[in-house]
């Protein structure tokens, strides 16, 4: 069975996304960029909702072409393109990149992909983590939490039906005063 991560950058009052969707408030050091990268190096598959998708997808695909891209950027862009990528939305039709469209039921082609054979999963998207957080899915949660506070967004967590209890593995910090913290789900 493979292991499914939840991991992305949050600010102390919870958010990945401030309103309107900012995300300016997120920009990684050097060390963090790293660390991130090293994340996607490890993961088998990467699950998106469709609203990251679209970030995403809208620079790493030639990401490594900028004229300012710097070494890790050239580098992350590379690892991006060629990683295994499924997409969940009803309202796109195409993808790109390595990766695959599900249209269906999430929860259950999630399931799936977990059972099988394979590397760790990450997911992102704070839909999509939330509908597979519900139904128990979620093996390990990774934040990068940023100090700030913007009041409003996206939230990192979704309202849950149950408590979800969780050991702490892993605390880092990095610079600016960012911490990592990491937590597996008590099963």
């Amino acid at each position: 069975m493979r292991k499914l991560s939840y991991g992305m950058n949050v600010t102390l009052d919870g958010y990945i996304a401030a309103a309107g969707d900012d995300i300016g408030w997120s920009v990684p050091s050097d060390e963090l960029f790293q660390f991130w990268t090293e994340q996607v190096r490890e993961s088998g598959l990467s699950l998106y909702g469709r609203k990251l998708w679209e970030t995403m997808s809208s620079y790493w695909p030639t990401g490594d072409q900028q004229p300012n891209a710097t070494p890790a950027e050239i580098e992350f862009a590379r690892l991006w393109r060629d990683m295994p990528k499924v997409v969940f939305s009803s309202t796109i039709d195409k993808v790109d990149w390595n990766t695959r469209l599900v249209t269906g039921d999430a929860v259950a082609e999630i399931t799936r992909l977990r059972a099988e054979d394979g590397g760790p999963m990450d997911i992102g998207g704070a839909t999509l983590a939330g509908a597979a957080m519900r139904a128990g899915l979620i093996d390990e949660y990774v934040l990068v939490t940023v100090p700030v506070l913007v009041g409003g967004g996206t939230p990192f967590f979704t309202a849950l039906d149950n408590w979800v209890n969780l050991n702490p593995v892993e605390t880092r910090t990095f610079p600016g005063g960012v911490l990592l913290t990491r937590y597996e789900t008590r099963r």
